[in-house]
């Protein structure tokens, strides 16, 4: 088939965000953008408890501000079993690059959350994007 779309890397996110329409709006996008959506939770236990129960994941979608801890605790408990992350907030700290793949800031659009997915995807696959979305910034890895 010459027109064969390109199989995804990512295809399983897990999403953590504490803003309920936040969280709400991206697992409906997501999902109907053909990507399964492991979980969406609003604290740092329960993500970490999927993370480190080997629940397969192929990305982790993060706010850094949650309710009960830092996002960065996600992130470093995504690096340690080989997740890669992506924060999704408006205020990034500067420890965050050296524990994620990718920095997307709010407020995003639903376009520019796919392509932030499909440049960290590019990423993992040795092919960087030549064009990010907007604001996004994408962190080299080792």
């Amino acid at each position: 088939m010459i027109f064969a779309r390109k199989k995804r890397r990512i295809e399983r996110l897990l999403v953590v965000e504490d803003e309920p329409l936040v969280a709400f709006d991206t697992e409906h996008f997501l999902t109907d953008a053909a990507f399964e959506v492991v979980a969406t939770v609003d604290n740092v236990a329960q993500a970490r408890a999927l993370i480190q129960g080997g629940t397969p994941i192929h990305l982790v979608l993060a706010d850094v501000r949650l309710a009960d801890g830092s996002g960065m605790e996600v992130a470093r408990a995504a690096q340690a079993r080989g997740i890669p992350v992506l924060f999704v907030t408006g205020n990034l700290p500067p420890e965050a690059a050296a524990l994620a793949h990718g920095f997307l800031p709010k407020p995003f659009s639903q376009r520019d959350l796919l392509a932030a997915i499909m440049a960290i995807d590019g990423q993992l696959g040795g092919n960087p994007p030549k064009r990010l979305p907007s604001g996004m910034q994408l962190f080299e890895r080792a």
